[in-house]
């Protein structure tokens, strides 16, 4: 079962995203406590295309596929920006980087999540690939 759609990079984008995953995951029989850590790494991860990846520029879509497989859930999350590298993200955990704003949003996607890898998409951009597995 799969399911691919396109956003505009706007911050309503996000909800809209969240919506449609949590419907996917509700229709592909996923439990409540799954959907809750999809509904989390989805929003975190097309806040971070709309906002660091496309900058809010509209012209520039964020383009999401979810998939269910045998083995659980993978959702990719696709901008069209310059590209990032996670590792230059200061780790929020450090206190140094405590009252900091960014950074969080990777350590929720990599707590909820079993993978979390971004790589560089065809064509540029950024693309964060999520995993989570069923329990069985």
């Amino acid at each position: 079962m799969e399911e691919s759609f396109s956003l505009p990079s706007r911050i309503e984008s996000v909800d809209e995203a969240a919506t449609k995953a949590d419907e996917f995951a509700k229709r592909a029989g996923l439990g409540d406590d799954f959907i809750a850590s999809i509904d989390l790494a989805v929003r975190e991860s097309v806040a971070n295309a709309v906002k660091h990846g496309n900058k809010f520029d509209e012209s520039k879509s964020v383009d999401i596929k979810l998939i269910r497989n045998e083995n659980g859930f993978e959702m990719l999350v696709i901008d069209h920006g310059n590209g990032f590298d996670p590792d230059d993200v200061p780790d929020p955990t450090d206190p140094a980087n405590l009252l900091k704003a960014s950074g969080r949003g990777i350590l929720f996607m990599r707590a909820f999540m079993d993978v979390v890898e971004w790589t560089e998409a065809d064509g540029g951009g950024t693309l964060v690939r999520m995993i989570k597995l069923q329990q069985t």
